[in-house]
């Protein structure tokens, strides 16, 4: 699993998430953990000296006890997401409500009525639809270019 997440999951996913979101903002960013160095260190440990009684990353931890808090270092991961609610009810918007027009519906095969209310409530706040609208969204987008 480390091979694969080496070889696919860093690069294709979480480093090209990284380096989008961070040129972005003209924000210089270092994954300082990648260092061929650490990297080929950490590969040579044994697994029973990465992960112990459920907990991974051991090496690490027990380095940062010495200068990081405890309360810093044990905690659940928090992810980082992108604000596609803001996005749909900001700049995305007009691209949202294109996608989503009767229009662009009428092949029957939503009910167009209910992607109406869904969106609508959504817009509204009363309902956090933004990843299945997100989902939907990129289907239609997918439909409109290919289908």
């Amino acid at each position: 699993m480390s091979c694969s997440d080496i070889r696919h999951y860093l690069p294709d996913d979480i480093l090209t998430k990284v380096d989008r979101a961070s040129m972005a903002v003209s924000l210089e960013a270092r994954v300082p953990l990648l260092d061929h160095r650490v990297v080929e260190f950490a590969w040579r440990l044994p697994t029973d000296r990465l992960i112990a009684a459920g907990e991974g990353k051991r090496p690490l931890r027990a380095v940062l006890a010495r200068y990081v808090p405890k309360a810093l270092v044990d905690r659940p991961k928090t992810g980082f997401g992108i604000p596609v609610g803001e996005w749909l009810k900001g700049p995305l918007r007009p691209w949202a409500e294109d996608l989503l027009s009767p229009g662009a519906l009428s092949d029957g095969l939503f009910d167009r009525a209910a992607v109406r209310r869904w969106f609508d409530e959504f817009l509204a706040g009363r309902r956090d639809a933004q990843h299945g609208l997100w989902a939907l969204l990129q289907f239609q987008a997918w439909r409109r270019a290919y289908g």
